[in-house]
């Protein structure tokens, strides 16, 4: 059975220019949520994978797209993002990485510095719609 899109734009919506690659404000079809929790770069014998903010990056879109894939849902059903960064100086390379990854229309996101534990660079939650 063909899956419907979860999610609706609102194109005429401005925003500031330096804005990113996310959507200011989405419609989400909600009759089935799938939260991940904070996710990092670490396999799956916990070992830190990459040193760098952008192998990290990977590393977690990894991870959390492998959680997703067990609950038959994809990067193209996630409406909401949380970043948190070790060091906000980082945040055009985390970018940079995010914008090659999340297909548009993009989640809406927020994103912070906090502490991170053992090393890591970057944590992600995600929340998804899963279509019916």
């Amino acid at each position: 059975m063909p899956r419907t899109p979860s999610k609706r734009t609102f194109p005429n919506v401005a925003q500031h220019r330096t804005a990113g690659p996310y959507s200011p404000v989405l419609e989400v079809d909600a009759r089935r949520l799938v939260v991940i929790s904070g996710q990092v770069a670490v396999d799956l014998d916990g070992s830190v994978v990459g040193s760098t903010i952008e192998e990290q990056t990977r590393a977690t879109l990894e991870n959390c797209r492998r959680l997703f894939a067990a609950a038959d849902v994809g990067f193209a059903d996630v409406f909401k993002v949380n970043v948190y960064l070790a060091d906000i100086s980082e945040w055009s390379r985390f970018n940079a990485v995010y914008e090659e990854v999340m297909p548009p229309p993009r989640p809406v996101r927020t994103a912070i510095q906090a502490v991170l534990i053992r090393g890591h660079r970057v944590e992600l939650e995600m929340w998804a719609a899963r279509p019916e």
